[in-house]
């Protein structure tokens, strides 16, 4: 089983994916996909849960500030543990990591090169964990949680109590390696390698 972490800001992109990715599901190949909107919780996933494809549309976070400063780091990683395949129609502001296609391509050309990109290289492991890193409650929790939502705001869009919350901030912290709740929010300093 093939794990595939999909990270676009835009949630019909990420759903469409993955729906495209259950369709080519069933000849030789099978897939699990996570998907994902925050490039912190993408990180700690390719660290942690160690994808063996990264398919990302990095576009509106490198124009993001909050997101941004995530990028280098998360490219690293990439780089180091995993395959990637970025969607883009503008120019990358950051390191070029990775094979590079046109969001605007068609399905089935991003189909075949992610088989391709599959079958290519050393022989992946299929004894690595298929468990995603957060639940997808967990997710949620974060994403709000990143876009500045109080825990009051958090328990009301997810019809929970407050205490839940706070217990699933702390859960994300730990599963994260995070050492308090400021930090997934406190800019990294972006290495001069890492900038075009």
């Amino acid at each position: 089983m093939y794990k595939i972490l999909i990270i676009d800001r835009c949630s019909f992109t990420r759903l469409g994916l993955e729906k495209r990715l259950q369709q080519v599901n069933g000849d030789s190949l099978s897939f699990l996909v996570t998907q994902l909107n925050s490039l912190l919780l993408a990180k700690a996933h390719v660290e942690s849960w160690q994808p063996h494809l990264v398919i990302a549309d990095f576009t509106d976070f490198q124009h993001d500030l909050k997101q941004s400063h995530f990028l280098p780091a998360l490219l690293a990683v990439c780089e180091q543990r995993t395959r990637l395949i970025r969607l883009q129609n503008e120019p990358f502001l950051f390191k070029n990591v990775g094979d590079v296609i046109s969001k605007k391509a068609p399905l089935e050309t991003l189909s075949r090169r992610i088989i391709e990109i599959l079958h290519s290289g050393p022989i992946v492991n299929p004894a690595r964990n298929a468990l995603p890193l957060l639940t997808r409650q967990e997710e949620k929790v974060l994403s709000l949680w990143m876009e500045g939502a109080s825990n009051h705001a958090i328990a009301s869009e997810m019809q929970i109590n407050g205490k839940t919350v706070y217990t699933y901030k702390r859960n994300i912290r730990m599963k994260l390696k995070v050492e308090n709740r400021f930090s997934p929010f406190i800019p990294t300093a972006v290495s001069a390698e890492c900038v075009e």
